[in-house]
């Protein structure tokens, strides 16, 4: 069954999720692992895509827009279904997406603004509700 952790920043500035992010998709590509980001929309896929070319200047992380070059390893959509990750999906939309449970495990990044907060402790109840493990990590 899928484990979810979410990741709690202590501030409200949205860039903090996709930090939090890149740090997570470093870590997990570092230990192996194959990673799907669900950025909420285009832009913010393409910010995260500038972001992974630059987060570590002394490593590489090889990524990609969905179904473009150098996806296979961290590909980057905005509510595609992800094909061939079932690894570790990175969430960045409020919502829960209808592929979530095909993953091994999934991390919410969770912002101190009221918008986030409010849709993610909905998800949280739902994941909760349906009897998925749960972790809550504070950053």
């Amino acid at each position: 069954m899928t484990l979810v952790g979410f990741y709690v920043v202590q501030t409200s500035d949205p860039n903090q999720r996709l930090q939090v992010a890149a740090r997570l998709a470093d870590k997990a590509f570092q230990r192996g692992h194959r990673v799907f980001i669900n950025a909420t929309d285009e832009a913010q896929a393409n910010a995260i895509n500038e972001l992974l070319w630059t987060f570590r200047p002394t490593s590489f992380l090889p990524h990609g827009l969905h179904e473009q070059e150098h996806s296979e390893t961290i590909a980057i959509g905005w509510g595609q279904e992800p094909e061939t990750h079932n690894d570790l999906l990175i969430n960045l939309q409020l919502a829960i997406p209808s592929f979530f449970s095909r993953f091994q495990r999934v991390a919410e990044v969770v912002t101190q603004e009221p918008d986030s907060l409010a849709a993610l402790r909905k998800s949280w109840i739902f994941y909760k509700e349906r009897g998925y493990q749960l972790e809550k990590h504070d950053l």
